[in-house]
C-alpha cells in the first residue's frame, strides 16, 4: 500500500516530500547534540554520539560570514605581493623552455615569435614581523601586513575571464551552479530577518570584462539564497519602494492575501520555489525600512570616513562599498562580495597599475581596521583577489608601458580574520 502511494504522487512531490523528511532527521540529531551540550554531557558521550571520520582534526569554527574582495580581470601578482628580484635581472631574455614547461598560452600571446621576461619596474619592502613582502603600490595594505595571510601558490585551470570568474564563485568554469554566497546562505542560514543574508555591491563606471547575474546565483538551490545586488543609487534595491500612492498598511494587507494564495497552492503542490517566493516578498517589506538604515552613512564619525580615503563619500566607489560592507557585516550579513573591474592589463601596465591600486589600497586596509576595531575581525574573513595573474613574460614587444597576458597557474590573494593565520 505504501509503495502504491508512493508512485502515484508526481515526482516533485515526492522528492520533494522524501527531502523535508530527511532534512527533519539531519536536523534533529544536530538539535540532539545541542541539548547533549547544553545539558552538560560528558564529553566523552557527546563524541561517541558523533557521526564525523575518525582521526580528524577539528576546529571551533570562528567565521560568521564572508567579505570577498574580488578583483576582476587578474591582478599582477608579480607587481604587487611576488617580489622577483631574479626577474628583475634577467629583464628581456627569453622566457626558457623549462619555466614554460609546455604550458598553455592564450591566443593573444601563444603566437609571439618571442616571449621576453620583463621585470617589475616597481619597488617592493617587507612589513611586519613575518616579513611579507608588499609593492610600493600597496602602502596601506601593507600597513595590515600583520593581520594578513598572503597566499602566493592559487592555482586554477581558466586561462579566460569568463570561465575563470565563474571558477571562482561557483567552484566551475560553467554557469549555472550555485555560487559560493548561496552555498553559505543555504548553509548558515539568516543572522538578520530584514537583510538578505547575501548582498553584492559593484563598483560603479568600471570598464574591463562584464559580470553577469549567474556569478551570484543560486543555480540548483532555492531562489531565496541568490545574491541581491546592491545598486549606487537612490534605491539601492530595484522595485523595492512602494508605488505612489499605496501606503504600508495597504501593501501589508496585498502581501496578506498573496501569502495565502501562495500557501493554498504549496498545500496542493509542495514546491520548494513557492515558500522561496513567500520568503521574497516578506524579505522586501522588511527591506523597505532596513536598506535606507544599512545604507545610510551620514552617522559614521569623520575620522572613520576619512580612514576609507576621499573616495568614501561618492556612492558606489570602492570606498563607500568597503564601508557599506562593514556596516552589513554588523548587521548580519553572511555574505557580501565586492567587485572592482578593470584589473585585466594586456597593455599600458604601469600607467594602469597605479591607478587601480589607489582605488583599492587604502579602503581595504581601513575595512581591516575597522573590523578589528569593532570586534568583528576575528569572525570575518576577508578575501582579496582575482580569477587568474599575470605572466612574468610581456605581452608583445617590451616597451615602457608594457602588458602581462593570462597566467593561471600560480598567482597571490590575501585573507584576514575569521581564523586566518595572521601575519605570514
Amino acid at each position: 500500500e505504501m509503495l502504491s502511494e508512493i508512485l502515484s504522487q508526481n515526482r516533485r512531490t515526492f522528492l520533494s516530500n522524501s527531502g523535508l523528511g530527511l532534512g527533519s532527521i539531519a536536523l534533529a540529531d544536530l538539535l540532539s547534540r545541542e541539548v547533549r551540550a547544553g545539558e552538560g554531557q560528558d564529553s566523552s558521550v557527546a563524541d561517541a554520539a558523533d557521526s564525523r571520520p575518525p582521526g580528524l582534526t577539528h576546529f571551533a569554527a570562528k567565521a560568521k560570514r564572508v567579505i570577498y574582495l574580488f578583483m576582476s580581470g587578474g591582478p599582477s601578482q608579480l607587481d604587487l605581493y611576488d617580489y622577483k628580484p631574479l626577474l628583475k635581472q634577467r629583464h628581456g631574455e627569453q622566457l626558457p623552455d623549462s619555466v614554460r614547461g609546455g604550458q598553455r598560452l592564450t591566443g593573444m600571446s601563444g603566437n609571439q615569435s618571442s616571449i621576453p621576461l620583463v621585470g617589475s619596474p616597481f619597488g617592493f619592502r617587507q612589513y611586519g614581523g613575518g616579513g611579507a613582502w608588499f609593492s610600493d603600490l600597496l602602502p596601506h595594505t601593507a600597513s595590515v601586513a600583520d593581520e594578513l595571510c598572503v597566499i602566493r601558490s592559487l592555482y586554477t585551470e581558466a586561462i579566460n575571464h569568463g570561465p575563470g570568474v565563474t571558477m571562482f564563485q561557483t567552484g566551475t568554469q560553467i554557469a549555472g551552479r550555485p555560487s559560493i554566497g548561496a552555498w553559505l546562505s543555504y548553509g548558515l542560514g539568516q543572522d538578520n530577518e530584514d537583510l538578505p543574508a547575501f548582498v553584492v555591491l559593484i563598483t560603479r563606471d568600471k570598464g574591463g570584462q562584464p559580470l553577469g547575474a549567474h556569478l551570484w546565483g543560486s543555480g540548483f538551490l532555492p531562489t531565496r539564497h541568490q545574491g541581491v545586488l546592491f545598486r549606487a543609487a537612490r534605491d539601492p534595491v530595484l522595485y523595492l519602494g512602494n508605488p505612489a500612492g499605496v501606503d504600508a498598511g495597504s501593501r501589508r494587507l496585498l502581501l496578506d492575501r498573496l501569502r495565502e494564495l501562495h500557501e493554498h497552492q504549496h498545500e496542493r503542490m509542495p514546491d520548494p520555489e513557492i515558500r522561496s517566493r513567500i520568503d521574497h516578498y516578506e524579505m522586501a517589506y522588511a527591506m523597505q525600512s532596513s536598506v535606507p538604515e544599512a545604507t545610510d552613512v551620514a552617522g559614521e564619525p569623520q575620522h572613520v570616513l576619512d580612514s576609507y580615503g576621499p573616495d568614501v563619500t561618492k556612492p558606489g566607489t570602492f570606498a563607500a562599498n568597503c564601508l557599506l560592507a562593514r556596516r552589513l557585516a554588523e548587521r548580519g550579513v553572511r555574505f557580501i562580495q565586492l567587485y572592482h573591474q578593470d584589473w585585466d592589463h594586456h597593455g599600458g601596465l604601469p600607467g594602469a597599475l597605479p591607478k587601480l591600486c589607489q582605488e583599492t589600497d587604502q579602503p581595504a586596509a581601513a575595512l581591516i581596521r575597522d573590523l578589528r576595531a569593532r570586534g568583528l575581525l576575528d569572525e570575518t574573513l576577508v578575501v582579496w583577489g582575482g580569477e587568474f595573474g599575470r605572466t612574468n613574460y610581456c605581452q608583445g614587444r617590451i616597451q615602457p608601458n608594457f602588458g602581462r597576458d593570462h597566467h593561471p597557474r600560480c598567482f597571490s590573494v590575501w585573507m584576514a580574520g575569521g581564523g586566518v593565520k595572521a601575519g605570514t
